[in-house]
């Protein structure tokens, strides 16, 4: 054992500690961050706007603040953007993570100095709590690498912009400084192809024993790295042994991963996002993430079959129940407040509080009132995938309302790597998949409202080239699961 991994163990350690510290005390610990946002937040416009001086209490909290997306908060951060201070968080943040918007278009979200580290900490325990669980800890003296955006940041009246992942590469600690790949020059490659490339030059023949990203991204670097070097991923890389991901559940990719790499690998799922870092996997064994509720967010759920009614009740940590789908939403030292990043959450553990994205309050499908979520067409499509050797690359499904024959389905947009021998047992095995877990979409199929699904195969590469199309190839950059409209389905027919 080398003495860096013996080190390693022991920080393991001492981080555990601290972690069972405020696991074992949940409300007291999200009571103490929610006083600690208030009080540091009173003099600033928001504060000043929404009387945090008469808040003592959650309910007064929720009197005074409603919930807020990014378009009702911009506002504010238009006023910050300009170089205002003290508006939503003490003085200026250091950072604006730049997003991809919606109705908006690119979003802004701040990160200042007292949220930032949060970022970076909770990245590195998800690593030691891994080291700590499981006693693997080889992996420290072999590269690692993440696949990320630029690090390349713009600045304007004294605030620096970029992606997330950019701004986060400034912030590798010292000591993993040797051990990082790729080179910065390669980091910084803004087409993504190109990057891929030149990553796949730089890593080819070296030990890389951590490889960490979106998996549909870090698909297309494995595939690259496999048609340059003629051997399964493993074989080129003897001691690759965890894959650390987040944005996207990991399981529709499993099975292709596995046969990329040429056998299993341990991974950790990570929630970052650049509103907070919210979650790590803190057990192999275990189904969920641990949600950090010590890390400068105070956390609200509101259930999300009632979330677009009027003034629906939000649940604090010791309301919650397992298994309900709930809209997050959060306050956080960065100067976010009742903010709705838009992730739908399910607990599968309240001891400790572990979750799960079950998927996006605005990706579903509802065209009929079935309500389906981004946890539900994953994991119907992984029962199908189940002791088979059907490999999927990437899919998305939208409704088909008006059929030219037929009654209106649900159309499924899959690109396979290994696809079925017959296609229709193979809808039919998700479609039951969905009934079981639907009882709306189940009751459309009975009433012959709707009929089962329909599978239409998108070409090798057709969701790269999509993504491509609406300049979002790579990076943190996801192709969303649902759509309860045609836009996406459209353009992949036409592709």
């Amino acid at each position: 054992m080398s003495i860096k991994s013996l080190a390693a163990k022991i920080f393991a350690n001492f981080i555990d500690n601290k972690t069972q510290k405020w696991t074992s005390n949940p409300v007291i610990t999200q009571q103490q961050v929610f006083e600690d946002l208030i009080r540091q937040a009173v003099n600033t416009q928001f504060g000043k706007d929404h009387n945090f001086r008469g808040i003592t209490t959650f309910e007064d909290f929720q009197n005074h603040v409603p919930i807020r997306d990014y378009e009702a908060l911009k506002p504010y951060v238009d006023r910050v953007i300009k170089g205002e201070e003290n508006i939503l968080w003490i003085g200026k943040p250091i950072y604006f993570a730049k997003t991809s918007g919606t109705t908006s278009g690119a979003k802004y979200i701040p990160l200042t100095k007292e949220s930032m580290p949060y970022h970076i900490e909770a990245a590195r325990n998800a690593i030691l709590n891994y080291i700590h669980e499981t006693g693997k800890a080889d992996f420290v003296d072999g590269k690692m690498i993440f696949l990320q955006g630029s690090p390349i940041l713009e600045e304007k009246n004294g605030i620096q912009f970029g992606r997330l992942s950019g701004i986060v590469a400034h912030f590798v600690p010292q000591y993993l400084q040797k051990n990082r790949m790729p080179s910065w020059e390669t980091n910084c490659i803004d087409d993504w192809e190109t990057k891929v490339d030149a990553i796949v030059a730089e890593t080819i023949n070296e030990d890389m024993a951590v490889i960490s990203g979106i998996p549909s991204w870090v698909q297309m670097y494995f595939e690259k790295l496999q048609q340059k070097g003629g051997r399964p991923i493993g074989e080129i890389f003897k001691n690759f042994n965890l894959f650390i991901y987040g944005g996207v559940n990991y399981e529709p990719y499993r099975a292709k991963f596995e046969n990329l790499i040429g056998r299993k690998v341990d991974a950790i799922e990570l929630f970052p996002a650049s509103e907070g870092f919210f979650a790590y996997q803190d057990s192999q064994k275990g189904k969920g993430m641990l949600l950090l509720l010590n890390s400068g967010i105070f956390y609200e759920f509101v259930k999300a079959d009632v979330f677009f009614t009027e003034n629906p009740k939000r649940y604090t940590i010791g309301e919650v129940e397992l298994d309900v789908n709930y809209v997050l939403i959060i306050s956080t030292n960065s100067g976010l407040w009742a903010y709705n990043i838009g992730d739908t959450v399910q607990f599968t553990s309240l001891k400790p509080y572990r979750i799960i994205v079950s998927g996006r309050i605005k990706h579903y499908i509802s065209a009929f009132g079935e309500h389906v979520i981004g946890k539900e067409v994953e994991h119907a499509l992984q029962e199908a995938m189940e002791d088979t050797t059907i490999r999927v690359n990437e899919f998305t499904v939208a409704p088909q309302i008006a059929p030219q024959i037929g009654l209106p389905y649900h159309e499924w947009f899959i690109e396979f790597e290994n696809e079925p021998y017959n296609l229709e047992d193979f809808a039919l095995i998700i479609d039951n998949a969905m009934r079981k877990q639907n009882v709306y979409y189940d009751d459309l199929i009975v009433g012959k409202v709707l009929r089962k699904l329909v599978i239409t195969k998108v070409s090798k590469n057709g969701f790269q080239e999509y993504m491509k199309s609406i300049g979002k190839l790579g990076g943190q950059n996801k192709l969303p699961r649902l759509s309860n409209d045609r836009e996406i389905a459209e353009k992949l027919i036409n592709l």
